[in-house]
């Protein structure tokens, strides 16, 4: 049997769990009790050593602080890059949730640079990770008024998001009607290819019908429709002769008048369009690369999208827009295109500097060779899918949808992960005017 502790006076001890909560009784342990009842107060010469080393630390890191003006620079670094955080911020009420990825995405998509291409890609990709893909029922009207711009931007700006926007325009600046600016992303290619891309197409359509061309372009003659390129060329007809040719730049300069007239001013803007409000730029002529980088910088829209166009079934459906007749122009023909389009030749070459300087921060290998003196054409291999339209440009949305009548059930079980609820396609479109 356990004894009982006794008092230093004799007998029992009154206190056998420790002195009540208003001390003992002075005597003799009563100090000692209490310092009994708090372990946690005992400590050595050295843990008094480390408190005050500690302290001295911290006092000549304020002084440090207070003489050099603020914080070092990594720890604003960190600020930045992990947010700035107050006392409001962790204990007030919730923020508004914002999106960890760009949530407003424009693609004001140039003619004949392979847009038909991504929007088919897009189609599934936005069933696939749920975005909001809006597009326009207007398609022949690139330069709006300024009452234009703002509905159009309105109307952008109300979808939901996160939304990915895609229609033939130029550039649109939303901060300049009290908008968020949201994020632009293009595809543009070789000019002189560019432009007989669209000539040929204007003329005899590509494989998705005999008679397509002539539905697009009905009140064409003729001799108009089988004038022959280099005698369009070399007889400076309006088609083929300036400000015609000037179409790639106005796309990145934006509504500006002076964006529709050949120059320095435009060229220059259009650049600095491309640094400040384009995400990325890519070049059709190494499209793989383009969605590879686009996956990388925008993985919420385009997450498995080069699995997507590299799958047969998706080339079937690029193999139906290839233009048809298209041939190769004269070399002297070719010389005055590319003297005619020199500002074209600028901007796209300052754009694939810009666009190989990123698959090298990427580790991608670009095969880049010093600019020919007269450029080298690209001709499309039955794999390159082609799109149609510059200002004349009718409903491809139309197609689109015909497309996906046919081939959109193979596609769906092709490239839907099974786990997909499987909704009707679409569901994510909607039209903005």
């Amino acid at each position: 049997m356990k004894k009982k502790q006794q008092h230093p006076g004799g007998g029992a001890d009154p206190w056998p769990h420790g002195a009540p909560l208003g001390g003992a009784p002075a005597g003799l342990g009563s100090w000692k009790r209490r310092v009994s009842l708090l372990p946690f107060l005992r400590f050595s010469l050295r843990d008094y050593g480390f408190c005050m080393a500690t302290l001295l630390v911290f006092c000549l890191g304020s002084l440090f602080y207070q003489l050099s003006g603020g914080p070092p620079r990594f720890l604003l670094d960190l600020r930045q890059y992990l947010g700035n955080s107050t006392y409001l911020d962790d204990h007030g009420p919730p923020p508004s949730k914002v999106l960890p990825f760009p949530s407003q995405v424009v693609y004001n998509r140039v003619g004949k640079c392979g847009s038909r291409t991504v929007v088919l890609l897009l189609r599934i990709l936005s069933e696939k990770h749920g975005f909001n893909l809006v597009t326009s029922d207007i398609h022949n009207k690139t330069r709006l008024t300024k009452n234009e711009q703002m509905e159009l931007i309105k109307n952008i700006s109300t979808a939901e998001q996160p939304y990915l926007f895609t229609r033939h325009v130029h550039f649109l600046n939303f901060s300049r009607f009290g908008g968020d600016q949201p994020v632009y992303i293009n595809i543009i290619r070789d000019p002189v290819n560019r432009f007989l891309s669209n000539y040929f197409f204007r003329r005899f359509g590509d494989w998705r019908g005999e008679q397509n061309h002539m539905i697009r372009t009905p009140s064409m003659r003729q001799e108009e429709r089988y004038l022959d390129i280099n005698e369009c060329i070399l007889e400076n007809y309006p088609e083929c002769s300036n400000p015609r040719l000037f179409y790639i730049i106005p796309y990145f300069c934006g509504q500006h008048p002076r964006c529709r007239e050949p120059g320095e001013w435009a060229l220059e803007r259009a650049k600095l369009n491309v640094n400040e409000n384009f995400l990325l730029v890519g070049i059709l002529e190494e499209l793989e690369d383009v969605l590879l980088l686009l996956e990388r910088f925008l993985p919420h829209y385009f997450k498995g999208v080069l699995s997507i166009y590299k799958d047969p079934e998706h080339r079937k459906l690029g193999n139906m827009t290839v233009t048809v007749k298209k041939t190769v122009p004269s070399p002297e023909a070719v010389q005055i295109l590319y003297q005619r389009m020199r500002y074209e030749y600028e901007f796209y070459h300052y754009v694939k500097e810009q666009f190989h300087l990123l698959k090298r921060k990427f580790g991608l290998k670009s095969h880049v060779s010093k600019p020919p003196l007269r450029p080298q054409f690209f001709i499309p291999t039955p794999l390159e899918t082609e799109e149609p339209i510059d200002d004349e440009e009718q409903d491809d949305e139309k197609w689109l949808e015909d497309i996906y009548k046919r081939l959109g059930s193979q596609l769906q079980a092709l490239l839907i992960p099974k786990e997909h609820p499987g909704p009707q396609m679409f569901t994510g479109h909607r039209i903005v005017n």
